[in-house]
């Protein structure tokens, strides 16, 4: 039963995020946490997100625009590699607690930073007042060192990705293949530093549901390359924000 789950969750979770360009690891993980063990969850997740893009790259990869990712893409590489190792010593402190669902939920003092910088940049994009407003490239370093820090650090590395580069207005193609390539190298150095202090797993045992959820991600991005002909920009900029929005208040909730 949880292959079924797992693999209709990586399907439609991989084809909702290949125009908004993050979100597949958050949707995915908590479904992962139902599961199995927080290790083992991680794990599968990041290979079932690292294998994904290892896909769209190959199909869209090469129209990325070559100036965003030097520089947005190498900041925020080099800023997740300091956030993966910062994870081991910032202390997880409290900020408040609720009993707004089943049991009382903790909220840190990052989770509730990161939120309200994504509401801030959600609602930027839904509010009409800011529809013409445009970000000037100059600002890419700082949008790329938040972006790869916070993701290094928390794994929420997407939502502030796109929110910066959505307002560059790239076409559609050129946004969701950019997305796409510094994701692939942002993972790429969290995964290299988080694998060390991942203990007790052997894939073998995980063959068949890792496939599977790998196979059906892999369905869902080809879907949503397919689809992406027939979308515009302006769909895509109100999806990411409000995807961003539904992370930043399950941030504020304390479930992710």
């Amino acid at each position: 039963m949880e292959i079924l789950i797992i693999s209709l969750v990586a399907f439609f979770a991989a084809l909702l995020t290949f125009f908004s360009g993050f979100g597949l690891g958050t949707i995915l993980t908590p479904v992962m946490l139902i599961f199995f063990p927080p290790e083992i969850a991680i794990s599968l997740t990041g290979i079932v997100h690292f294998s994904n893009n290892i896909f769209k790259l190959s199909i869209i990869g090469k129209n990325f625009n070559r100036e965003v990712l030097l520089k947005f893409g190498i900041p925020a590489i080099l800023a997740a590699f300091l956030g993966s190792y910062a994870l081991f010593y910032i202390s997880e402190n409290t900020f408040f607690t609720h009993n707004l669902l089943y049991a009382q939920t903790q909220v840190t003092y990052m989770e509730f930073i990161i939120a309200i910088i994504l509401i801030v940049f959600a609602l930027i994009d839904l509010i009409p007042f800011f529809n013409k407003m445009k970000f000037s490239k100059s600002i890419l370093p700082l949008g790329g060192v938040l972006s790869g820090f916070f993701g290094g650090l928390t794994g929420n590395q997407g939502a502030l990705r796109s929110a910066f580069l959505i307002k560059l207005n790239l076409e559609k193609t050129v946004f969701v293949a950019t997305t796409v390539v510094i994701s692939f190298f942002v993972d790429l150095t969290r995964i290299g530093v988080y694998i060390t202090s991942i203990k007790d797993f052997e894939i073998s045992n995980y063959l068949a549901l890792g496939s599977a959820a790998i196979f059906s991600a892999v369905l869902g991005s080809l879907l949503g390359h397919i689809t992406l002909k027939k979308i515009t920009l302006n769909f895509i900029r109100n999806l990411v924000a409000i995807m961003i929005l539904l992370i930043a208040f399950l941030l504020l909730l304390g479930l992710l």
